[in-house]
């Protein structure tokens, strides 16, 4: 195993040990002789069982650099570090902090926000659904404007008077590519004649975009182009409509649309419905806010 790995297995031990929370949700070791089909005993700790899925559970709290490292590799390894985290969950017990003041606070807090969780999990869940997915990209496609590529040349020089003496010569049938690789400032249009590909508007700076966007398929620009980047000879050698993009290409973008668009709506009607008091850190009452347009007493 290389050192990157066993220094990556290395972080395996903190998370577990600190976050793990298998232990309170261990069945009674009854529950040992049966387990569900495919999540098998892996280990006990004085009888109790540790399932598959309690090891798989500790491995989706391991830093992201070691959840990409194949499990069998770790698994030995995150078992171990389980069942360390049940023999100090079990210490804990005997010691009864299952009733400390300290963790039933804590354990009201963690129940609350896992219930927020599943309570968004199945708003959201309602209104991101294929359906509604489908109805908006639709609603996306006629909204979106058509758009528009253009195909394009330059050669930059760094001085306006060689920039016309390059078009002088391109009116007189020189070759454009030929003349990018020998004249060009742009390293890129040296490699490959000049040659941008397609671009929309926004892509480019303004100057180049509005002369190349006004000129024709095959046109040449007759005069130089002025930029930040030098004086350019622009050549269009193609045009196209932009397609709209593809419901799967866009569904990331609309399911996150349709999550906050739901999540906002839940809220602003919770927050509506309910007596919302406001106080400062200290717990003292705010003070009155000034009416608007008027500028408070000095």
């Amino acid at each position: 195993m290389s050192r990157s790995a066993l220094v990556a297995l290395a972080a395996v031990a903190a998370p577990l040990l600190l976050a793990h929370p298998v232990s309170a949700q261990t069945p009674p070791p009854a529950a040992a002789a049966q387990p569900a089909a495919g999540d098998p005993v892996v280990a006990r700790v004085n009888g109790k069982p540790i399932l598959r899925s309690d090891v798989l559970m500790a491995h989706r709290q391991l830093p992201a650099q070691v959840q990409q490292m194949p499990i069998d590799m770790i698994f030995p390894l995150i078992v171990d570090q389980v069942v360390s985290s049940r023999l100090l969950s079990e210490a804990g017990r005997s010691q009864n902090l299952q009733n400390d003041p300290e963790v039933k606070t804590q354990l009201a807090r963690l129940e609350d926000r896992l219930i927020e969780r599943t309570y968004l999990t199945r708003i959201v869940e309602k209104a991101v659904s294929e359906d509604k997915l489908r109805a908006r990209y639709a609603d996306f496609v006629k909204k979106q404007p058509a758009g528009e590529e253009v195909k394009a040349s330059h050669i930059l020089l760094e001085k306006e008077e060689d920039a016309k003496r390059i078009v002088a010569d391109l009116e007189k049938g020189g070759d454009f590519a030929r003349i990018a690789r020998e004249k060009s400032i742009d390293p890129s249009g040296r490699e490959n004649g000049g040659d941008l590909g397609f671009f929309q508007k926004e892509q480019m700076v303004p100057e180049f975009s509005a002369a190349a966007f006004a000129m024709k398929k095959g046109e040449t620009s007759k005069a130089p182009v002025k930029s930040q980047f030098g004086w350019h000879v622009i050549r269009v050698t193609d045009r196209r409509q932009m397609a709209a993009p593809t419901f799967e290409a866009a569904r990331e973008e609309l399911s996150d649309e349709l999550t906050r668009e739901a999540v906002d709506a839940h809220v602003k009607a919770l927050r509506e419905g309910a007596k919302v008091e406001l106080f400062n850190a200290d717990g003292s009452a705010l003070a009155p806010a000034a009416p608007q347009g008027l500028t408070p007493a000095r």
